[in-house]
């Protein structure tokens, strides 16, 4: 029985992200705090620059990890084999992206809302979460999508 490790399962994501459209989901979430900020701004009471810049932050983290599994005959061999151990893996490679969603969402949450160390890291926690459900059911989406074009 082939047995891998915990460290293995993120490296192969971690390769299988290698080739996610950065660029794209770069903009796209920059585009989207934007817009949340902005609607908030109009609509809300002000612009909460946390929530938007987490939203940010959970579309940037979503559009790669689905950019990156959603076109797996793409790429270089080690990537290609990545990509497709995610789609076999989805809970495990959704792991990932939402561990980039927390890292990047808990220095937004402590400066921006104020909740302190342990509420910031509450709140990121939950919001990698979310990543995390989001991240895994596309990734099962796409492995039957997968499956059908073969």
């Amino acid at each position: 029985m082939n047995e891998i490790t915990r460290r293995d399962e993120v490296s192969l994501s971690a390769a299988a992200l290698r080739g996610a459209p950065w660029k794209t989901a770069a903009i796209t979430g920059g585009a989207v705090a934007a817009v949340g900020l902005l609607w908030d701004a109009v609509i809300g009471d002000g612009g909460d620059l946390s929530w938007a810049l987490g939203l940010g932050i959970a579309l940037f983290s979503l559009v790669a990890a689905i950019g990156a599994v959603s076109k797996p005959e793409e790429g270089d061999r080690v990537t290609r084999q990545a990509r497709h151990w995610s789609l076999r893996h989805p809970w495990k490679f959704a792991l990932l992206p939402a561990g980039i969603m927390a890292v990047l969402d808990y220095p937004v949450q402590l400066v921006l809302d104020g909740e302190g160390v342990f509420g910031a890291g509450w709140d990121a926690l939950w919001n990698g979460v979310l990543v995390y459900l989001i991240a895994g059911v596309a990734t099962l989406c796409l492995r039957g999508r997968a499956r059908s074009a073969h």
